[in-house]
């Protein structure tokens, strides 16, 4: 029998980055980079949404947080009709960053815990990958880490990989949005024999390259054919970047999920960061294209609950936690 937590409960979920170059809907890795969701029973549905990465979302019923929790509560039996729900995000929205994934993994994971988590972390996965239509993002920000996952259109099975102890992540963040409907829709509906086996060589080696440490193997194992080259268009010096950026002291780039968002893997100890980073920015500069970067590490957890401080509000907290 599930027992209502009155009190509500706290979350924090991290962003994460998907494909990894030519892990297509299948290698994802959690980033240092966060949401956080509070959640309570009410007796009317209220919103707080705080921070500028929230700016435009429904605060009513129809907020996906909301629409979530309930399939949550559908599931275990329970009924919790009225809501309080506090947001705060620092991952921006449509750039490649899994900014959906993340909330919805943060409202399943907040409402299963409101309830005394009944569902087991491989449920809320399964429940996640439906809505989110692959497992990468949803596994990585579940989980933490590096993960590979493999979804059936009723199951995701998964694998997390511990990420190399000197991996850091260097993103370039463009200002335009890309939709990831969008980004798809720029995809040939069949690729060659040729494609497939070169992106299936090249993930698996990537996916083992990251198991085993070796950072020697990653430029090569990053080659993709499957979908950048299809995507380049939609974020012009892509392609420059994917082709040089290792000249400059990245490990292997990529294209962060959908996009816009470019991302570079690097090797902390390699000391070559400010060139890389100038690197990016100047080369979409080139391109008119206004961009700000953010030095990340691999998150190794995934979502988490934390202490429910009565005296202070959500956004209270985040800004302790900032300042700290």
């Amino acid at each position: 029998m599930s027992r209502v937590r009155s009190s509500g409960v706290r979350v924090q979920v991290p962003a994460s980055t998907a494909n990894l170059g030519p892990g297509f809907d299948t290698l994802g890795m959690a980033l240092s980079l966060y949401s956080w969701i509070e959640m309570k029973p009410a007796d009317t549905t209220v919103f707080h949404l705080y921070g500028d990465n929230l700016d435009g979302l429904p605060k009513d019923k129809s907020n996906l947080i909301y629409t979530v929790a309930q399939t949550v509560f559908a599931e275990a039996g329970v009924r919790i009709p009225e809501l309080e729900i506090s947001m705060y995000s620092d991952i921006p929205l449509t750039r490649g960053l899994g900014s959906s994934a993340s909330a919805i993994v943060g409202a399943l994971y907040a409402a299963n815990a409101l309830i005394g988590s009944p569902l087991p972390l491989a449920r809320l996965l399964d429940m996640a990958t439906a809505l989110e239509n692959h497992p990468d993002n949803v596994g990585a920000s579940l989980y933490g880490g590096i993960i590979t996952a493999v979804w059936d259109g009723a199951h995701a099975d998964i694998l997390r990989i511990e990420p190399p102890q000197h991996l850091e992540v260097l993103v370039a963040i463009p200002e335009f949005q890309l939709s990831t409907s969008k980004a798809r829709e720029a995809l040939p509906k069949q690729v060659s024999l040729g494609d497939a086996v070169y992106n299936i060589s090249h993930s698996s080696m990537l996916a083992a390259a990251l198991a085993m440490g070796r950072l020697d193997l990653i430029s090569t194992a990053m080659q993709d054919r499957l979908h950048q080259p299809y995507r380049a268009s939609l974020v012009p010096g892509m392609t420059r970047i994917l082709e040089e950026a290792t000249q400059h002291g990245a490990l292997g780039t990529a294209l962060s999920g959908a996009g816009p968002t470019l991302l570079a893997l690097v090797d902390a100890q390699s000391g070559q960061g400010e060139q890389l980073e100038a690197f990016l920015l100047k080369v979409l500069k080139s391109h008119d294209i206004t961009a700000s970067t953010l030095w990340l590490k691999p998150c190794t957890h995934g979502a988490k609950e934390l202490t429910m401080d009565k005296e202070s509000s959500l956004l209270d907290y985040v800004r302790g936690e900032v300042k700290a």
